[in-house]
């Protein structure tokens, strides 16, 4: 087991292992037992009921949230003629297509964070799949990062979206804001990621679907939430 440092050891014991806490309560502790200096970004795990093996059961998908993740994202959108300047004016980073392909690949250049391409140079980028698909750069129609509607995703991208795709252990996990953004904004940040995955469920799946959730700050404890409590918040 690693050794923890009095700081994140003092944030522990403020936290009860044994409690489920409500969302305005969790989301209320989480300044409490934040270690580092820096403002820290929030995230939230998602244990699912469901087997990944099973195509039919591979969650994945995005969820614009409604404050934003607190961080500035780079992002580069391969495209050609008025989409490539549809994606300036939308405020795209980097735009560009055989350039854009031929700089990574000679310079394993990836200083972005998100990327978009049209269909239609999609042949193009695909010569760079293995370095972007390593990095979980590449763009992905399932994920609505492969689209001729560039103003909207670029957007999106810039204003806080984010993407998700569950794991072998049936976790999802992804960033749901900054601790500065103070209780009610993490919790809207946390129901809209909680509403997308229940939208997400799959027909095959069976028991129960939300098994576990928790949040953590960065370098700081878990803190697990009472499921049923946020569902039925969900459904209010």
């Amino acid at each position: 087991m690693p050794q923890r440092g009095k700081k994140y050891l003092a944030a522990l014991e403020k936290v009860d292992r044994l409690k489920r806490y409500s969302l305005n309560e969790a989301t209320d502790l989480i300044p409490k037992i934040t270690t580092s200096k820096f403002d820290a970004s929030v995230d939230i795990a998602v244990k699912l009921g469901v087997n990944p093996r099973h195509a039919d059961q591979m969650i994945r998908g995005a969820v614009v949230l409604p404050h934003g993740t607190g961080k500035v994202v780079r992002v580069l959108v391969f495209a050609k003629g008025d989409k490539a300047q549809e994606a300036l004016n939308a405020g795209a980073d980097f735009v560009g297509a055989e350039d854009l392909v031929e700089k990574i690949q000679k310079e394993n250049w990836l200083d972005f964070d998100k990327t978009i391409a049209t269909p239609d140079v999609m042949a193009l980028v695909g010569k760079i799949g293995r370095i972007l698909g390593t990095r979980g750069l590449m763009p992905n129609p399932k994920v609505g990062t492969v689209t001729f509607d560039v103003d909207r995703t670029v957007k999106e991208l810039k204003g806080g979206r984010v993407e998700f795709r569950v794991e072998k252990a049936g976790i999802i996990h992804c960033t749901v804001g900054k601790v500065s953004f103070g209780g009610q904004k993490l919790a809207e940040n946390i129901m809209a990621v909680v509403d997308t995955l229940i939208k997400l469920k799959p027909s095959t799946a069976k028991g129960t679907y939300v098994k576990s959730i928790s949040i953590s700050p960065t370098m700081g404890p878990g803190i697990k939430l009472d499921v049923s409590q946020v569902l039925s918040v969900l459904s209010q």
